[in-house]
């Protein structure tokens, strides 16, 4: 397949999220961090084998030393992005690429209940104007799972009635940074914060009660449909989205009708149900894929044992193009994938996944997938939530003593495609 299969406005980028880069920040997970940091180090082997049970492969020998470490859990100074977001654009640019996805801090604009920090906000608008002078299109996330404390200890999204704070927030940021941006993303994953946080209750406020859950996943339904209107009136022209988790999953017996039928209720309710109520309130669907599961008839993973990631996910790239081909056939909507990468301290597979990305999206593209993007997780080693620092997901290495910026063998080697497959469609052009 031709590699000019990419059009030519193909958004190649990266992504961040505000608390996982910035640094300082004052939210509910920054709380949550400080009360529990030791609890994490000292559960962090139970941890694991939680997640062993469940379909990950970790080696407790290959994390020790890091996951039992209460520092390990504490977001801190980040790496400092927030101070060092020049540096690291320009490390972006420097990677072709030109697409760059973000997100607002919601605690930094709004620390007290309609108190707006003036300061914070002129933070993002330089930031975004940064990212402008460099020809980098901004895509703007407002909701990355973090919140300000007040709004927590109202209940958040428990409560319907809480969504007005959220409405006055959308508001705020649509009157401040719409004209400045064309891509918005209303909400990140809200079936994986779902998921973590009021089913498994491993994050915060770990209130595992499926009924909770199931009333803040129909309010972050109302949320993003509000969100879209709010931020179609103030700029018509927008391309609003939401990032959601999708995932690929196979049948280990797709002759057996039971198991093929368990896998289809599966992937109804992680990756269709919330898309099926929102899909008319989209210009585009942001694609998260990490993972690709292989089930029995009674939902236990069996994925094959290699290779994985150094979070023990199974790897498989490649399943992407059929993600891809059948959101399509759900939804007909562009597509833009915003999360896409691996845990991968030593550098050892991020090329081959890459290569494998690839190859999965011209295969897409030629099966008349609307495929607009690709935006690699992430541009910046960063801190993974309930996991902390030790897995490394950027493109570039971040040394944490010295905020030195590394940039890892299989990013350079990922700028020099996108140089050629941007070189090729200048010369079709």
């Amino acid at each position: 397949m031709s590699k000019s299969l990419f059009p030519k406005d193909f958004l190649w980028g990266a992504s961040t999220a505000s608390h996982q880069v910035e640094g300082n920040t004052n939210n509910q997970w920054s709380e949550w961090e400080q009360a529990n940091s030791k609890k994490l180090a000292n559960n962090a082997r139970k941890h694991l084998e939680f997640l062993n049970r469940y379909g990950h492969n970790l080696k407790w020998d290959a994390i020790a030393i890091n996951a039992s470490q209460p520092e390990n859990y504490i977001s801190g100074r980040g790496v400092e992005h927030y101070e060092r977001y020049k540096e690291d654009f320009t490390i972006l640019k420097s990677l072709n690429m030109h697409a760059y996805r973000f997100g607002i801090e919601w605690s930094r604009i709004e620390p007290q209940e309609g108190h707006w920090d003036n300061e914070a906000i002129a933070h993002y608008h330089r930031y975004i104007e940064e990212l402008k002078a460099l020809n980098i299109e901004p895509m703007l996330t407002i909701w990355h799972w973090t919140m300000p404390t007040w709004f927590t200890k109202k209940g958040g999204f428990t409560k319907k009635q809480n969504l007005m704070y959220f409405y006055d927030y959308v508001t705020k940021v649509v009157d401040e940074f719409s004209k400045d941006v064309k891509y918005i993303l209303t909400l990140n994953e809200p079936n994986v914060y779902t998921l973590m946080s009021y089913v498994t209750g491993t994050w915060p406020p770990q209130d595992k009660n499926i009924i909770v859950a199931l009333r803040v996943y129909a309010n972050l339904v109302s949320a993003h449909k509000k969100a879209f209107s709010i931020i179609k009136a103030a700029k018509p022209d927008a391309k609003v989205g939401i990032a959601m988790s999708l995932s690929q999953s196979y049948s280990i017996s797709f002759r057996n009708p039971i198991n093929r039928l368990m896998v289809q209720i599966k992937d109804y309710i992680w990756n269709w149900w919330f898309l099926n109520r929102i899909h008319n309130n989209l210009d585009f669907i942001g694609v998260n894929f990490y993972t690709t599961e292989h089930y029995s008839w009674r939902l236990k993973v069996k994925n094959p044992n290699e290779p994985v990631n150094d979070l023990g996910n199974y790897m498989e790239p490649g399943a992407l193009y059929e993600l891809l081909l059948n959101t399509t056939h759900r939804y007909n909507l562009p597509i833009i994938v915003t999360e896409n990468g691996l845990a991968d301290a030593s550098d050892t597979y991020r090329k081959w996944w890459l290569k494998q990305t690839l190859a999965a999206m011209k295969k897409a593209l030629a099966a008349k997938v609307p495929l607009k993007g690709y935006l690699h997780w992430s541009l910046l080693d960063n801190f993974e939530w309930a996991f902390g620092w030790w897995p490394k997901f950027g493109l570039v290495e971040i040394n944490r003593s010295t905020m030195k910026r590394t940039i890892r063998p299989s990013a350079k080697w990922f700028a020099e495609e996108i140089k050629q497959l941007s070189d090729s469609n200048l010369k079709k052009s």
